[in-house]
């Protein structure tokens, strides 16, 4: 029954920033653990970013490592993506995605039961 909607997207400038926001319709968020997803056309769906129930725990794939922060407030349902110095090749659709527990978080869609619609990041100049 939970819900989840992306916002965020739109276009920016090679070595801009832009912050992605998934927001549950639910208030019980603190229960999941939550992971951001992009995929481009002809291209599996990778993993970026996850962050566990507490956000005591993160993990990120090695081409966000540096650039893009994941966090979480629980007390508004909702998850971030702030990313930074964007390049080109992060052009994509965004998907948040959620688990139900765990005091942990891996970048894998492994178990991630509930998915967002998705947000549009066109990085272009």
């Amino acid at each position: 029954q939970l819900q989840l909607v992306e916002s965020g997207g739109g276009l920016v400038q090679p070595g801009g920033s832009l912050r992605l926001s998934c927001a549950a319709s639910s208030f019980i968020l603190d229960y999941y653990t939550i992971g951001w997803f992009r995929q481009v056309p002809g291209k599996e769906r990778e993993g970026v970013s996850c962050i566990s129930s507490r956000g005591d725990s993160t993990n990120y794939a090695d081409s966000a490592k540096g650039r893009f922060t994941i966090s979480r407030d629980n007390a508004k349902s909702t998850v971030y993506l702030q990313m930074n110095s964007l390049k080109p090749e992060d052009t994509a659709v965004y998907y948040c995605a959620a688990h139900y527990g765990s005091t942990w978080c891996a970048v894998s869609e492994v178990g991630m039961d509930y998915w967002g619609k998705g947000t549009l990041v066109t990085v272009s100049s």
